[in-house]
């Protein structure tokens, strides 16, 4: 495997068009594309920091009327390199967004790091470029 690459991470989400709007307008991604499955009763939405085939996206699963689920315990979070980590956060939160770890070093280290809570309880960490 030593040629392989990671494309997506899937989410499900409840309401796809809240999630669209959470990773577009507050953490900033682009939505690169949009498909409905009429037969199996889906939506897939792909989001992303530019081109897919240049780096790993976020798969939305919207299951037709499956309004919620239970992250559970195994899933931890999503982690996302940026330049200003405060000025990050700062953006966030005018957006309307959820930062549940203030900006700051990591315990036991100096990378700084925060966390955001999407709309459906998923974790993303933010970590400050080094």
């Amino acid at each position: 495997m030593a040629n392989g690459r990671i494309l997506h991470t899937m989410l499900r989400v409840g309401d796809l068009d809240r999630s669209i709007a959470f990773y577009t307008d507050v953490m900033g991604m682009e939505l690169l594309r949009k498909h409905d499955n009429e037969a199996y009763k889906y939506t897939l939405a792909f989001v992303g920091y530019g081109d897919e085939t240049q780096g790993a996206v976020i798969e939305l699963t919207y299951n037709w009327g499956t309004t919620e689920y239970d992250v559970g315990s195994a899933f931890g979070h999503i982690a996302i390199r940026v330049e200003d980590i405060y000025a990050t956060c700062a953006a966030i939160k005018a957006s309307g967004g959820n930062v549940t770890r203030e900006p700051g070093p990591v315990k036991g280290g100096t990378t700084h790091i925060a966390f955001v809570k999407d709309p459906d309880g998923y974790q993303i960490e933010l970590i400050q470029r080094g």
